[in-house]
């Protein structure tokens, strides 16, 4: 869309000529003055805009009859009338409340104040669109990320230098997973539109291959609108509502039998509007991620329980996980590192949060309990259990407990190590059986993985001819051995409750953490809204 201003609002420009009514004048000097003025006294209250007038010695970037300056407001207002694309609140912008100040602008100093008023809607606009509307850190203590660093005069200056579309156009982020989370919440709006996915299933029963009824029929027209399923007019559950099931299982991280049990039944009853929420929270955290993924990098969505090495932006391995715990004390947080090797046979060095909360009450009660674990002192020796723990208290026990190699170690047989502040990391896990779980929270916050050795494969498959044997030579040795990754890797532990894949298909998880939903909220006290539709 192009938004076309009739040059005669802005009739006056420090350093442009002015046309009034097919004839060319110059700015007088009280003019240029009054103009600039308007600028600096306007843009003192934002440091940004302070700095970039005072570089930009007050002149207009904006204001002006000229080609460049028009196109530039024509790119601006054109943005911020398209913002809803991107899940942002146009009432945030006030574009028509914007181009009825600048008709009104007929002064110097009133179209001086109007130049910092659109310089002013970029930079939010840029900050914005390209890195949040919220400070994730702020919304959600276990999200260990703070917005992307922003500069507002830089963006202006960069602007000012800039073909002004193309320039709007790259503020967003560039990630394939961005362009396809847009196009999502397009085809949501017009499924919403039309009426949503229709009436939900009304059973709470199991539904099987070869049963009939009224949930029968619901649940065929609910899959049809989905796309799960082509049209049809049976009444039965034959065999491509069980494939339908089974492939909408399978985009839901549902345990995949192509039965319609009670889990499934309850996703399949979540509405457009809700998988719309959820598509728009998804965009908001792809801008908050604030740097390229790496060509080769490791994700882990804890809302999908899984962990995938990334290869431009094919996955090349997936295994499954277990991540933290639900209470609020044992969730796995969110941030980015960079994956700089792993330990083979490693040893457990227990948290002191674990050691003063779990494990110390058991001594008091027991010296010798929790046997298979060592009591360390600071000069690294063991300790005796021969002694009273019950006279130490959390904060006065000064031993450390660690658990040495071997194969009911808690880190199983190798760790994956990006050393971060929280103690977080990738590894083994003697506990096979939580794998087989629909949802796997369990652990104290770190990423357990299923298939920890085939993931070691693949990360050393770049650095040695024979990733199978070298590891497992190491394995067998019995000792703990540190290898180093030649090309560390980047790792992103993050959640979607929405995400895409490289074909574009969407894929949905449950909320377990809640997170999702605290974000929706605060996204809507920013004005985000979506048009109350059911279905």
């Amino acid at each position: 869309m192009t938004i076309v201003i009739h040059r005669s609002i802005f009739r006056l420009a420090a350093v442009s000529s002015i046309c009034v009514a097919g004839m060319i004048a110059t700015p007088t000097v009280a003019e240029v003055t009054a103009f600039k003025q308007a600028v600096a006294e306007t843009a003192a209250l934002d440091d940004d805009l302070a700095a970039f007038y005072r570089a930009n010695e007050f002149q207009s970037i904006w204001t002006g009859s000229d080609e460049l300056a028009q196109s530039r407001r024509n790119a601006l207002l054109s943005a911020l009338s398209t913002v809803e694309m991107h899940g942002l609140p146009a009432d945030r912008y006030d574009v028509s409340g914007m181009m009825a100040r600048l008709q009104a602008a007929q002064t110097a100093y009133d179209q001086g104040a109007m130049e910092v008023e659109l310089s002013r809607a970029l930079i939010s606009y840029a900050s914005d669109v390209g890195r949040g509307l919220l400070n994730p850190s702020a919304v959600i203590d276990e999200i260990k990320r703070g917005r992307p660093e922003f500069d507002g005069a830089a963006v202006l200056a960069e602007f000012s230098q800039s073909n002004p579309v193309e320039f709007l156009r790259g503020l967003a982020p560039q990630s394939a997973e961005y362009a396809r989370l847009m196009r999502a919440k397009l085809q949501l709006e017009a499924q919403i539109a039309a009426g949503g996915w229709g009436d939900v299933v009304a059973s709470s029963n199991t539904l099987r291959p070869g049963d009939t009824g009224n949930a029968i029929v619901q649940l065929r027209n609910r899959l049809i609108r989905m796309g799960y399923l082509p049209r049809t007019m049976t009444a039965e559950y034959d065999g491509a509502m069980q494939a339908a099931v089974l492939q909408f299982q399978q985009k839901h991280g549902l345990n995949a039998d192509g039965v319609a049990g009670p889990s499934t039944i309850e996703q399949v009853n979540v509405s457009a509007r809700d998988r719309l929420e959820s598509v728009i929270v998804a965009m908001e955290r792809e801008r908050w991620l604030g740097v390229d993924r790496g060509e080769r990098h490791v994700w882990v969505n804890q809302a999908d329980f899984t962990a995938q090495i990334i290869d431009n932006d094919i996955v090349t391995f997936e295994t499954r996980s277990v991540i933290g715990a639900l209470s609020s004390d044992r969730q796995s947080p969110e941030f980015s590192d960079v994956m700089e090797f792993m330990v083979i046979n490693p040893s457990w060095y227990v948290p002191r949060s674990i050691i003063v909360n779990e494990y110390l009450p058991q001594l008091q009660a027991n010296a010798g309990a929790v046997g298979h674990l060592q009591v360390i002192a600071s000069n690294g020796q063991v300790v005796s259990r021969n002694q009273d723990f019950s006279q130490y208290t959390s904060s006065s026990f000064p031993y450390s407990m660690k658990q040495p190699p071997g194969p009911r170690n808690a880190l199983g047989s190798v760790k994956f190590m990006f050393p971060n502040r929280y103690n977080i990391y990738l590894h083994d896990t003697p506990a096979q059986n939580l794998f087989s779980r629909e949802v796997r929270a369990f652990s104290h916050g770190c990423i357990r993985l299923d298939d920890p050795h085939d993931f070691a494969y693949a990360l050393l498959a770049v650095q040695t001819d024979d990733p199978v044997g070298y590891f497992q030579s190491r394995l067998r040795s019995g000792q703990e051995t540190r290898v180093d990754l030649q090309t560390p890797v980047p790792v992103h532990l993050d959640y979607r409750t929405a995400y895409s894949n490289a074909d574009g298909s969407m894929e949905y998880r449950r909320d377990v953490y809640g997170r999702d939903a605290r974000i929706w909220s605060a996204l809507q006290r920013e004005g985000v809204e979506i048009a109350s539709v059911s279905g």
